[in-house]
């Protein structure tokens, strides 16, 4: 199987260098016809890899437990959960843009070297959530309590001003590097008088990576709610990520629309964090395990989403037409 984690790995490379490389060799502000193309590119690579592991799953991996619709309900789920919870950072992306003032030109660059950041601080924590699982069957319990206590958390929490000179990533960085008091274009160093230095741009992408982390916190316990296959958790996750960047670019002007998705993200990180700890919880209380079906799993997450997203609309709607 090992195969299969390289060959997936270097499409991952592959894509990436193609869209710098090629795509984005010189730096532009990306549009919305622009996003909308890529984010529709990166949904369907999603799904025709879906669609391959339905096809052919147990012929890859003949010793997985999972048949090759359960493994493929699987994959769409996860991916379903980590695209919807990606669609939280685009909040704080907007914010952290907007607190830098970084050029529209330059926000593509930022986003492509924190993606690359995020897809392996995600593998590492995959990774070690993996081990954790087999190792201490126990550590469910935690996941599942920290996914309730986290939808319950974000559900009251209301979006607060950002301060990054509050960020300690920030304040140990200035400590240690001296940075420019303007952008040297899409370059993170400089030399100035002989000293090399870091650019806001850098500080910026700092900012990113450290805010990633938080969110991969929340997610990867998510994920794992479903499945526990290291190669699913790992593709789905991978490609909600990849797909980011191009949501950011077509739904950043019009965030502030979706004013519900914040409280439906909740309800389905409280509902993911159940589904992990019913099978033991049951069993415990009952005698009998029983555990949410994939499928259940999928049409509640995709009726939480529908939900918040129209119920957000129609707020949007009603707001536009109320006279001044």
């Amino acid at each position: 199987m090992i195969w299969m984690w390289i060959g997936f790995n270097l499409f991952v490379l592959a894509m990436l260098a193609l869209d710098l490389g090629v795509f984005h060799r010189h730096a532009h502000t990306v549009s919305v016809k622009e996003a909308t193309i890529w984010s529709v590119v990166w949904i369907s690579l999603a799904l025709v890899f879906n669609a391959g592991i339905y096809f052919f799953w147990q012929q890859l991996v003949p010793t997985s437990a999972y048949s090759n619709s359960d493994a493929a309900l699987s994959f769409f789920t996860g991916y379903l959960i980590e695209k919807s919870l990606s669609v939280d950072n685009i909040f704080v992306f907007v914010l952290i843009f907007s607190y830098f003032s970084v050029p529209p030109q330059y926000q593509h660059r930022i986003l492509f070297w924190g993606i690359i950041g995020a897809l392996l601080m995600r593998a590492a924590l995959i990774l070690v959530g993996a081990t954790l699982i087999k190792e201490f069957h126990w550590i469910i319990w935690v996941f599942g309590a920290f996914l309730i206590f986290t939808g319950i958390k974000m559900a009251f929490h209301k979006n607060e001003e950002l301060h990054p000179e509050q960020n300690p990533l920030i304040k140990l960085f200035r400590r240690l590097m001296p940075v420019t008091n303007t952008y040297e274009g899409s370059r993170f160093f400089v030399r100035q008088a002989g000293k090399l230095m870091a650019t806001p741009l850098f500080l910026v992408l700092l900012m990113i990576e450290s805010t990633d982390l938080i969110f991969a916190v929340d997610s990867i316990p998510a994920i794992f709610a479903v499945t526990q296959e290291p190669f699913i958790v790992y593709t789905s996750n991978v490609f909600a990520i990849l797909g980011l960047r191009s949501l950011y670019f077509l739904l950043a002007g019009v965030m502030d629309k979706f004013y519900y998705l914040k409280l439906g993200l909740s309800v389905v990180l409280t509902f993911v964090g159940v589904k992990m700890l019913m099978p033991d919880l049951s069993a415990l209380l009952t005698g009998i395990s029983y555990k949410i079906p994939t499928l259940v799993s999928l049409g509640v997450v995709a009726g939480i989403l529908i939900v918040a997203v129209i119920a957000s609309l129609l707020r949007a709607r009603r707001l536009a037409t109320q006279p001044a």
